[in-house]
Formats: C-alpha cells, structure tokens, sequence
C-alpha cells in the first residue's frame, strides 16, 4: 500500500471511533446524566486520549448530541409527511414521529437546556416547531382546531408539553410509547379525547416502523459488540 492511499482507512477508523463514542454516549447519559467522560470512554471501548481528541469537553459532545439529534428530528418529520392526511391525523403522526426520536434523546433535551442553555434546546426544536404550525393552521382554517391561540403559540405550547412528558419519563413519573403524548397534542388542540385516541390508534395502523437513530453512513457502532365534531372551545 502506498503511503497515499492510508489515510481513507484512518479516516474511516476515526468515524468508527467517533459513532461509538457517540453511541455510548447517549447510552451512558440516559443511565446517568452526570457521567464523566472517562466513563464514557471506557464504555465506547475508546481510550481517554481518543475521546478528547474528537471531543475537547462535555459541552462539544452534548453539542455533536445535539446536531446528530437534530438530523434525527428532520427525518422524523420527513417521514410524518403523508398527503392522505387530514390535519387531525397529520398532528397524530408527526406527535409519533418525533416521539421517536424524543425518546432517543429525552436526557439529552434536558441536559441541553441545562448545559447548553435554552438558545440551543430552541435551535434544535425549532423545525419541529415551524411544522407543527402549518399543521396547526391547516386545522385552524379547516375548523377541527381550536382558534383560541394563534397557530405559532399553540405549537410552542405543544412542545413545551412534549419536552415535559418527555422530562416526567425521566424522573420515572410514568411510561408511554408515544400514543398517550399524541392523544394529549390532539385534545390540547381542542379535539374531543374519545375521538383524538380513535385517530391515534387508526394512523398507528399506518405509521412506518420505528427509524430514530442515525442516517446511513453515520457508523452508529453496529457491529462493534459496545454496544365528537368540532373542535372543543371554539
């Protein structure tokens, strides 16, 4: 081999080495949101040196977190698209889309605020966010949203529910798998509870199977043995 041609193979090593990092990360960090990065080291299989080397600090790793999350959360909504949709139904998938990629991530959304500060956590949801106000307005023009709130207020509203319920799973309130957090964004926007279940369990029957971690290519350390009508209150 030419002196040339090795450094694909060392690039390739690196990727390797920074996906399972990042892996144990998530991993590490949902058990235990203080862990050092020693820890996580030793957990990716990696040397300490290693580590740093792709990430200087706690604060860079919560940040490439971030970034690989926020890639996450625009495949979800990518695929929460459906055109078939009524709104009622496109606010149902697109709550149990993102809840995939929430539950991935939930310790992440609260060290993110924690660490990272607000500015970043509204960074990452705000794609999220912007989407859920066009399917806010649609059921607002269409008249199975309630009108009380503007469309853009009413989204932030449903987020900040979101990253709750997300939140009160971490501190062992509670369980969900997404249906419950749906159903609740449906009644918040004003659709009777009996009929926002009913829209929930009907696009379950038509989501696709779970897809919340990384895209192609990302290396995610496989392999690596680490492991009624009418809106309510118009």
């Amino acid at each position: 081999m030419t002196q040339s041609a090795r450094p694909a193979p060392q690039r390739s090593h690196a990727r390797s080495n920074r996906a399972r990092i990042l892996e144990a990360a998530r991993r590490e960090l949902s058990a235990q949101p203080d862990v050092s990065l020693d820890e996580i080291a030793r957990a990716a299989g990696v040397v300490r040196r290693t580590l740093y080397g792709h990430f200087p600090g706690r604060t860079a790793l919560l940040e490439a977190l971030g970034d690989e999350a926020s890639e996450a959360l625009s495949r979800a909504i990518e695929a929460a698209r459906n055109p078939a949709d009524g709104p009622e139904e496109a606010l149902a998938r697109f709550q149990l889309e993102i809840w995939r990629v929430g539950d991935r991530y939930r310790m992440l959304l609260t060290l993110a605020r924690r660490d990272l500060g607000d500015e970043r956590l509204d960074r990452l949801m705000l794609p999220a966010t912007r989407y859920a106000t066009g399917l806010l307005e649609r059921g607002q023009r269409a008249g199975v949203f309630h009108d009380r709130l503007p469309a853009p207020v009413l989204a932030s509203a449903q987020a900040a529910l979101c990253l709750s319920l997300m939140e009160s799973i971490n501190a062992g309130q509670w369980d969900d798998d997404g249906g419950e957090a749906a159903v609740a964004a449906l009644i918040a926007a004003g659709v009777p509870p009996e009929r926002a279940a009913g829209t929930v369990r009907t696009v379950r029957g038509t989501t696709s199977g779970p897809d919340s971690g990384p895209g192609p290519g990302s290396g995610s350390g496989s392999g690596s043995g680490e492991t009624e009508t009418g809106p309510a209150g118009r």
